[in-house]
């Protein structure tokens, strides 16, 4: 009966995402999610601002490189360096989620939060002082140390968000994570725009005004609570747990439940996982697999080409490159708040496949289109049609789902160390992808979209197979099904097989 009543409760929490808010929501419970989602818009406002203005800063690199050496850089080298210097923050986030587990299980979830945080206040100052002190290489470090941050709170972000959400309201919450991250990077497009900072004389500044929501953050999460599953599963600190889920919860009843669903799931897990435990325990086998497919099918689908060099991609054919860009932004929040709004309704799972699938038709289409562009130039705006497709249907799904379905997969133990290697996974593809898409461009023209298509559709049809659905389901519930416990469905409620 126990486990029937689970998988009842699982179906029916969703059906009324509404009501669910207006049982769980509380003044700390939000204070706590939007005080975390401060570390995301300022990684979007990175990601969105560097894009429009990318033809003045080349000129800085350019004229340093004149007054160093009396020459102007060439063509190939400066495409190079303009590479490496927006790809260095994804190779920098790749570096820094290696600390996410030491991070977040020796200071907490919301306390490891603002000690990365510190990365990012010194990252905007550095890159600040770029101009002043005429070195395209403290630009370049600058973005590096600002990677470090993006590797850490894009891990330990979903952590905490997912640790202090109720049930039926996780993954809803958890994308709020993806809708602050595009709507700063639409802000940072706004910002990298001609007519506001993205000139010769600001551009600096405005790689330094990420420092007000970082400052922001400072105000706020202090008082928030810390997660009440790392207090009780981690600590052992089972009074302050509960007095961080009735500060969070409002209602004593709502504690003693959930205090009692941590202390379930807190019998089934052992106390700590290295990472060869993690690599080796057989439960985490098929979590590990799913989890590395969905994030090389996110990053390496060609939505972060889209985003680091849309204004380039646009600029052969429309004058007003910089205006479509800022569309790919807005295309790319609308989406988003899509996805958060659905995410609890249509699942995981779903989501996931509708995303995976439209992103590799897509990118067919886009590769038949680009090839006959030259013959039919009224299928430009077809193309941008596409564009706009690509990112829908990557924020639909894809996107969001990929940061945080790690956590919803593992166990306490092993969760810090599987959103470290969703940071991994993430990162070092969107690095590859900003490193190497200019090159394959030029290599193999528009038939790089059939590497992009490929690499979707494997991750739809591994989906397909494997991936089980999480929505309105309990942290432990996800974990026996993985165990192979008894009793726990392996077909969701729409008929799919989930599990073979």
């Amino acid at each position: 009966m126990h486990l029937l009543s689970r998988r009842d409760c699982s179906f029916y929490l969703t059906d009324d995402v509404q009501r669910g808010f207006q049982s769980h929501f509380t003044a700390t419970l939000l204070t706590s999610i939007l005080g975390a989602v401060l570390g995301p818009l300022q990684i979007g406002y990175h990601t969105g601002n560097i894009n429009a203005p990318a033809k003045i800063i080349e000129e800085f690199f350019n004229s340093t490189w004149r007054a160093r050496h009396n020459q102007s850089m060439t063509d190939h080298s400066l495409t190079l360096l303009w590479s490496l210097s927006v790809s260095m923050k994804d190779f920098g986030a790749l570096l820094g989620s290696l600390g996410v587990k030491y991070l977040a299980d020796s200071y907490g979830r919301r306390n490891s939060i603002l000690i990365a945080n510190c990365l990012s206040v010194a990252a905007a100052c550095i890159m600040f002082a770029s101009k002043g002190s005429e070195s395209f290489e403290v630009l370049i470090l600058g973005r590096m140390v600002f990677g470090l941050f993006c590797g850490l709170v894009m891990s330990l972000n979903p952590l905490y968000i997912q640790e202090v959400s109720p049930t039926n309201l996780r993954g809803a919450f958890a994308t709020l994570n993806q809708v602050s991250l595009t709507f700063g990077t639409l802000i940072g497009m706004v910002a990298g725009l001609e007519t506001t900072l993205g000139t010769e004389s600001n551009w600096a500044m405005m790689l330094s005004l990420s420092l007000i929501p970082a400052l922001t953050q400072y105000l706020i999460l202090p008082f928030c609570p810390e997660s009440p599953r790392y207090l009780l599963i981690n600590q052992r600190k089972e009074k302050k747990a509960e007095a961080a889920l009735l500060r969070l919860r409002g209602h004593p009843d709502k504690v003693s439940r959930e205090l009692e669903e941590i202390k379930e799931e807190a019998a089934h897990t052992q106390t700590g996982v290295t990472i060869r435990d993690f690599l080796h325990k057989r439960s985490y086998r098929k979590p590990i697999l799913i989890v590395l497919l969905i994030n090389i099918g996110s990053q390496l689908s060609g939505f972060n080409a889209i985003i680091n060099y849309s204004t380039k991609m646009f600029q052969a054919n429309f004058d007003e490159a910089k205006y479509l860009t800022l569309g790919v932004g807005a295309v790319n929040l609308i989406f988003t708040l899509v996805a958060l709004f659905y995410v609890e309704r249509a699942g995981r799972r779903k989501l996931l496949l509708i995303g995976f699938l439209s992103i590799g038709l897509c990118n067919l289409l886009m590769t038949i289109i680009d090839s006959v562009l030259h013959l039919v130039p009224e299928l430009r705006n077809l193309q941008v049609l596409l564009v706009f497709c690509v990112v829908s249907a990557y924020e639909l799904g894809p996107g969001p789902i990929s940061w945080f379905i790690a956590a919803e997969l593992f166990d306490q133990p092993g969760r810090p160390i599987a959103m470290a290697f969703t940071s991994m996974v993430n990162w070092g593809g969107k690095f590859l992808l900003a490193l190497l898409f200019p090159p394959l461009l030029k290599l193999c023209g528009s038939y790089v979209y059939l590497i992009f298509m490929a690499v979707a559709l494997l991750a739809f049809a591994f989906m397909w197979l494997r991936l089980p659905e999480t929505k309105g389901r309990t942290f432990d519930d996800i974990a026996e099904e993985f165990r192979g416990a008894e009793g726990i469905p392996l077909h969701n409620s729409s008929g799919f097989n989930t599990f073979t």
